[in-house]
């Protein structure tokens, strides 16, 4: 199990040394050397993918479309895993069901229904297009650990909660959700991933250079007959450490998270 461990992390962290080293080459010394330490590091390539290459626009865009998807996503799924979680009512499993299949059916296969959709809501070239998108498509996965997560809770604490006068909204905020913090947390990292690094849904929605996101937005470097590697490793990097430092911050709730998974588990 631990050489298991230990393949998996070399499969994991040796792409991004790779990538890491490779932002400080030129792009003589990548193909030359791919594999050795830079000659000279060139901290330029970071500030100029930063100024010369719109990064900075890129960035807040990607910002603003993550995290109004987790808001929404978020503020959607809570109380639907709640009830989901907390009631037991005619249609309760075929609801459930319903969100379930949500995470069968990818998304992508309706996209040009969605297109037409957005045509006509006139949301084609906005962030919004993107923002409604991924929420919808985060929405199934979170009410899905998270109503597993409120069904192991005891119903003691809602009763010892509306004794004491709380009402379903206080029940949820101030009882249940400090103790399912570590489903939020798997909820947002298990979302944000594939929010922040998707090229599908821009390259589909999005025609303004303005509005556009990392992913697509990193695309200004592959020119049609060379491509400066070391700018666009620079910018990959750059574009990964939001993301790994928001999972180091979150990784302790997520593997309690992950504990507490295994050990209901029957």
């Amino acid at each position: 199990m631990q050489a298991l461990l230990v393949a998996n992390s070399l499969v994991v962290l040796l792409p991004m040394l790779f990538m890491l080293l490779s932002s400080l080459k030129t792009t003589r010394e990548i193909f030359q050397q791919p594999f050795a330490l830079p000659a000279v590091l060139r901290w330029q390539n970071y500030a100029d993918v930063w100024g010369a290459a719109h990064f900075a626009l890129y960035f807040r865009n990607s910002l603003v479309v993550a995290v109004a998807s987790m808001v929404l996503i978020l503020l959607a799924g809570t109380p639907a895993a709640y009830a989901l979680g907390r009631y037991r009512f005619r249609g309760n499993d075929l609801i459930f069901l319903y969100f379930l299949t949500g995470i069968m059916v990818p998304i992508r296969l309706a996209i040009i229904p969605l297109f037409i959709m957005m045509r006509d809501l006139r949301l084609l070239d906005t962030l919004w297009s993107l923002i409604l998108v991924y929420a919808a498509s985060g929405l199934p996965s979170a009410v899905f650990i998270l109503t597993g997560f409120f069904r192991t809770l005891p119903q003691d604490l809602d009763n010892a909660a509306r004794i004491d006068g709380a009402g379903e909204l206080g029940i949820l905020v101030r009882v249940l959700l400090p103790l399912v913090r570590p489903a939020l947390a798997i909820v947002t990292v298990y979302n944000i991933i594939p929010i922040w690094n998707d090229f599908f849904f821009p390259l589909v929605f999005i025609h303004q250079d303005r509005l556009k996101t990392l992913p697509l937005g990193l695309t200004v470097f592959f020119g049609e007959f060379q491509t400066n590697w070391g700018l666009l490793f620079a910018g990959l990097t750059l574009a990964a450490a939001p993301v790994l430092a928001l999972y180091v911050v979150l990784s302790q709730q997520f593997i309690q998270g992950c504990r507490r998974s295994v050990t209901l588990s029957p």
